[in-house]
């Protein structure tokens, strides 16, 4: 348990936080596809980053880890090991868990992922389903973990439409068929976050992109490349929000990553009418430093499914900033907030009622009614459901709350930004 603290005299310094999880997981898998050396620098060290090298090292593949650099030292994937009885543990990482079952189905090598009892209750079906139509096969818990792969794609031609916006399903088909070098082409109405097709050329792969569709030409190589990782929009989000409802805060955020298909939390804020400057880098991912003050004026807004693959992880802390916002803000067409660690739209909403907040569930989001002022009349215990966005949420919503609260289960913010309440300290002296 830990005591979360109230915010007196507001938030001030600068800060880099952790770097950008999805990032860092694209670039480990692609540094282990390629055959050399791949240097990943400033990437994030956390349990789920943790589970996707673990995975990786019964192919052949080393991780070296020198101060703020991890070399992937790889065979290649033409020259992986080829081991039996594969079971992996990912954890309660479901980037892991998609991504690699894409890349185990593309090398065709028959493999057992297992988690931990949070992972083991997401949906699998959604790669399940596609992989399937390319020729895998699967036995798996009804959609859910265990999951065993008993052989992989066949070898022809990809044509795929992404049918829900969710890039992890997309990369798993991505993956599949770079691995077994077989042409590719894949239609995104949704935009879903992009890393992979960013960081593709970097490791020497070529992509012909048309409207909403690209293709990648079978055959192709990947060679070894050098990366940096931004930071993580979704953990620099806690302190965007944080420095807009924090009275007389001032918060320095370095190296953000804005890519668009991520960065809806910027548009919604500033619509909001938080005060958040950015001052662009020049970098093959965009990012930028934000300067975020202190906005007591904020105003509702909606956000709809259109938005949302642009800012699924960030609707947590998007609901709390909704509730010290004038008028009433909806937010709908996030149904897969249900599926995450936890079901988030339950946990946000049943933890900021603890505190005050006028809010209710949807099927597919929230209806918040601001601004409300946070207080408890007596010591509150508030739960994170074991997932660590939600902890961190309600982190900050201790920051303007009234009375004493207490986290039941502080340490899941490990799963992706173990610093995190060092961070906060920082920042409130």
């Amino acid at each position: 348990m830990q005591n979360l603290k109230h915010a007196v005299s507001g938030l001030h310094g600068s800060l880099r936080g952790p770097s950008d999880k999805s990032i860092t997981h694209r670039a480990l898998i692609l540094g282990a596809l390629a055959q050399g050396i791949t240097e990943i620098k400033s990437p994030l060290t956390s349990a789920d980053i943790t589970s996707t090298m673990n995975a990786l090292r019964p192919l052949g593949v080393n991780f070296i880890q020198r101060d703020d650099t991890i070399l992937v030292d790889s065979p290649g994937m033409q020259n992986f090991k080829r081991p039996q009885n594969l079971v992996l543990d990912m954890g309660n990482s479901g980037t892991s868990t998609r991504l690699l079952a894409g890349v185990f189905a593309g090398l065709n090598l028959p493999v057992t992922f297992i988690g931990d009892a949070s992972l083991s209750t997401r949906p699998m079906q959604r790669i399940i389903t596609p992989l399937s139509a390319l020729g895998a096969k699967f036995k798996s818990n009804d959609g859910h973990l265990p999951l065993t792969m008993i052989h992989g794609i066949n070898a022809q031609p990809i044509n795929f439409a992404l049918p829900i916006g969710s890039a992890q399903v997309k990369n798993a088909v991505l993956l599949a068929g770079l691995v077994a070098r077989v042409t590719t082409t894949i239609t995104d109405k949704f935009k879903t976050r992009d890393h992979t097709e960013q960081m593709l050329p970097d490791f020497g792969i070529q992509l012909v992109h048309t409207g909403m569709t690209f293709k990648i030409t079978g055959n192709q190589i990947l060679r070894p490349s050098k990366i940096e990782v931004p930071a993580d929009i979704s953990a620099a989000a806690f302190w965007m929000v944080a420095g807009t409802i924090v009275p007389n805060s001032v918060i320095n955020l370095e190296k953000v990553n804005i890519n668009k298909t991520r960065a809806g939390i910027i548009d919604v804020l500033t619509r909001m009418n938080a005060h958040i400057e950015l001052q662009k880098l020049t970098a093959a991912e965009p990012m930028a430093n934000v300067k975020v003050i202190t906005e007591l004026g904020l105003k509702a807004t909606t956000i709809e499914s259109i938005e949302v693959p642009t800012l699924i992880d960030e609707l947590p802390i998007i609901a709390l900033a909704a509730t010290q916002a004038k008028g009433q803000t909806i937010i709908s067409g996030a149904e897969e907030l249900a599926v995450k660690e936890t079901n988030r739209i339950t946990a946000v909403t049943t933890e900021l009622q603890k505190l005050g907040a006028d809010i209710s569930a949807t099927p597919d989001g929230f209806i918040i009614n601001g601004p409300s002022k946070l207080s408890v009349k007596r010591a509150t215990l508030l739960n994170g459901h074991g997932d660590h966005r939600i902890a961190m949420m309600l982190s900050v919503a201790a920051l303007i709350t009234e009375g004493d609260v207490t986290l039941v289960d502080p340490d899941s913010v490990g799963i992706s930004y173990p610093t995190f309440f060092k961070d906060l300290e920082h920042l409130m002296h």
